[in-house]
């Protein structure tokens, strides 16, 4: 499935998975296995977001720059709302969850994401 994506979304979701890999293992280090448990799933939580506004992205071919515009903006969406669910979902049914490791992560993976725009296609 990753390989119909473009080389700028496989290397950034590699870049984030770098990153919550070395969040987790800090996060373990300070404040135990629930640290580390929550800084993955912060990690997680915006690979899952940026791997499905690019799927969601990649479906249409735009004929115009509005289909175009359109079909952005249907990804941010979806991505958004992802987002929310997800975070709803691990702060309402992971009681040990480490706040501070949680969100801490998810903001360095959503700070990574961003980096996209810097990576060559070819």
């Amino acid at each position: 499935m990753l390989r119909m994506l473009g080389k700028p979304i496989r290397t950034v979701l590699q870049w984030q998975g770098l990153a919550t890999v070395a969040m987790a293992l800090a996060a373990g280090f300070m404040s135990g296995r629930h640290g580390a448990l929550s800084a993955a799933l912060g990690g997680l939580v915006s690979m899952a977001g940026g791997l499905v506004s690019a799927v969601v992205a990649s479906l249409g071919m735009a004929e115009s720059a509005g289909q175009g515009l359109l079909s952005a903006l249907r990804a941010e969406a979806v991505k958004i709302g992802l987002i929310v669910a997800l975070l709803w979902l691990v702060l309402v049914n992971y009681g040990d969850v480490v706040v501070l490791a949680f969100l801490g992560s998810f903001v360095v993976t959503v700070l990574v994401y961003t980096m996209a725009m810097l990576v060559r296609d070819y």
